[in-house]
């Protein structure tokens, strides 16, 4: 069993974006600059966001973080958006998401400009991906091909189960499986919560992609010998035995998975710090028009 460390990952690549902009700056180029805009005090989306600020200062980007409070109007974020997407010194920007109740996201995704849009969210982004035209992936996929890729995972022909269905994840996860490209060119079975003998499904995987938040559902009886496992899921599970008060548990109960695995993710320090990292990709891309992976 082989761990897949995307925090050591990530910072290799974050030196190599570092570098790149080095050498934007020795040439009089412009420097990336990345902009969020953060609607309330969500702990989660704060922790996220405080992630995204530090790693730009890592790899010398320029950073704005525009905060809102909880209450504000639809009216009032439509308008930031406008501002950004028309300020030409910002490359790119994102709107963490969740937002409040009271404001449609489908409505804030779709305002951003698609040349923007380094989350990869807005349709016109997620309508290239599905017919894989140079676009801005989401981040968290973009970091799982990115993991698959630099360890070398071979996944053409291979049958990929996903597990989960949301528009950030399993959804355009199981479309990246499926193209015909390196990470990809798998058979790809995507499940959710109605899906019918959901153990034998994963089952017959020899790629599983664990992204639907329910703490360690994923068991050892589910996984077959050499299967690589990428688990997506994070949730606080409460832990008596922690300063904290609480400990990070996947969707896979690692212990008992990871013998049974050739590759798999731990978490924290797998998939996370690559979502973080596919994000500064993302806005580096958009800086000077092409991806360096």
């Amino acid at each position: 069993m082989k761990l897949l460390d995307g925090k050591q990952l990530s910072q290799t690549i974050k030196q190599e974006i570092a570098q790149k902009v080095k050498e934007i700056k020795l040439s009089g180029g412009k420097i990336p600059h990345l902009a969020a805009i953060l609607v309330g005090n969500d702990g989660a989306s704060e922790t996220y966001v405080a992630s995204k600020v530090k790693s730009c200062e890592e790899v010398g980007f320029k950073s704005t973080l525009i905060r809102l409070e909880a209450d504000v109007t639809e009216q009032v974020l439509l308008a930031e958006i406008h501002l950004l997407n028309n300020d030409d010194d910002i490359d790119g920007f994102i709107v963490q998401l969740p937002l409040p109740k009271h404001i449609n996201e489908q409505k804030i995704v779709q305002a951003i400009n698609p040349e923007k849009d380094v989350d990869g969210f807005h349709p016109v982004n997620v309508g290239k991906m599905v017919q894989n035209l140079p676009c801005f992936l989401p981040a968290t996929p973009y970091g799982i091909l990115t993991l698959l890729k630099r360890n070398g995972i071979d996944t053409n022909g291979k049958h990929c189960v996903v597990v989960g269905r949301s528009n950030i994840v399993g959804m355009p996860m199981s479309i990246l499986m499926a193209r015909k490209d390196n990470p990809g060119n798998c058979t790809v079975t995507l499940c959710h919560s109605a899906t019918r003998n959901l153990k034998e499904e994963i089952l017959r995987a020899d790629i599983v992609i664990a992204a639907l938040g329910k703490a360690e559902f994923i068991t050892a009886d589910m996984i077959k010998e050499g299967a690589v496992v990428v688990d997506v899921g994070i949730t606080r599970v409460k832990d008596a035995s922690k300063k904290s008060g609480f400990s990070l548990k996947g969707d896979v109960k690692f212990d008992e998975v990871a013998p049974k695995c050739s590759y798999i993710t731990p978490v924290p320090g797998g998939v996370g710090p690559m979502t973080v990292v596919s994000l500064m990709l993302n806005t580096l891309q958009a800086a000077e028009g092409k991806s360096i992976i």
